[in-house]
């Protein structure tokens, strides 16, 4: 597939525009993925999201994407060792995913060291989520092939330096470098390639589209809101969560109580208590899901909102964004 936008990352996975979509639980339905791939990006698959939220069987719900394109398709993996139980499972989604065609994964919150060795026996790439320099190193040491750059725009959980300060940190690195998070417009898009970066992953803009399954009072939400109304919140994962700031968010606060706090912060439990919230949101998130939403949502959302203005077809939303930089940048 030849690039439409010539990047390392493009060049790398072989697809038209360096565009990802990124693993939202519990945003991320095969169709969504399929589309994103389908238009020339990447579409991201987040297995909590396709099988707990979605009703798949994993292998069946990644032979449904492939039913829907025969892109290039890639997989977000949790890394984090919670438990024994946990790990064995996580990889088992990699073998499977790897069995399925995979050969992209975007890795986070831990030591990517098991994943990316079994990734490179398939000949695949690894992309490691990173906020800073000191993750990176320890990323790169461990082989992966390029990083994902989460900045303090983003959606879910943020990073705290912004796109050009992160950049200028991770550049010496040599690497192909995604820049995740406040991106909604071709501007933005645009913007990001000029400081040097790879290529874009988007979440919001993704949910604010007619093949993302959620409901059309989220989409609106988005489409609604200003940079403003975005907030992080702690009641949901115990970590910092970016969400949009309804009125529910307002009543309930956005601070953990000072127990849990507590509880986060020791060396002894935080790994405990960051598990026992993460469980409590996948059901909660799930119930919302089945439930068709209500008043008490969290609505997460990057302050790319501010550039969202229409919901869109993911195809729009690719060929807009690709049609613009090619324009500008030749």
């Amino acid at each position: 597939m030849a690039a439409l936008i010539k990047t390392k990352f493009t060049s790398l996975l072989g697809i038209k525009t360096p565009i990802i979509c990124g693993a939202m639980y519990p945003c991320s339905n095969p169709e969504l993925v399929a589309a994103a791939s389908e238009a020339g990006g990447i579409g991201i698959v987040q297995p909590l999201s396709l099988t707990y939220v979605h009703g798949y069987d994993l292998k069946d719900g990644l032979k449904k994407i492939k039913n829907l394109t025969n892109k290039p398709w890639g997989m977000n993996i949790i890394v984090e060792s919670s438990s024994k139980i946990y790990e064995e499972r996580m990889l088992k989604t990699v073998d499977i995913a790897l069995e399925e065609g995979c050969r992209f994964f975007i890795t986070a919150l831990g030591n990517p060291e098991k994943v990316v060795k079994k990734v490179k026996e398939k000949n695949g790439f690894v992309f490691h989520d990173v906020t800073e320099k000191k993750w990176a190193e320890k990323a790169l040491l461990k082989g992966v092939d390029g990083l994902i750059a989460v900045n303090n725009r983003a959606g879910g959980h943020a990073g705290k330096k912004s796109p050009k300060e992160l950049y200028l940190e991770l550049s010496p690195f040599n690497v192909p470098i995604i820049l995740a998070g406040g991106i909604g417009s071709p501007e933005g898009f645009i913007e990001a390639l000029e400081i040097g970066y790879d290529g874009i992953q988007m979440g919001t803009r993704f949910i604010a589209t007619f093949e993302c399954s959620e409901k059309q009072a989220y989409k609106e939400a988005i489409v609604k809101a200003g940079e403003k109304d975005i907030v992080l919140t702690e009641r949901v994962t115990g970590i910092p969560l970016s969400v949009i700031n309804t009125p529910y968010v307002q009543k309930i606060g956005l601070h953990a109580g000072p127990i849990a706090r507590f509880l986060l912060q020791h060396r002894l439990t935080k790994k405990w208590m960051r598990m026992w919230y993460g469980l409590t949101a996948v059901r909660d998130f799930k119930k919302i899901s089945r439930e068709g939403g209500s008043s008490k949502d969290y609505w997460q959302a990057g302050k790319s909102v501010e550039a969202i203005h229409s919901i869109l077809s993911v195809k729009e939303v690719i060929d807009t964004f690709t049609d613009e930089a090619m324009k500008k940048l030749g």
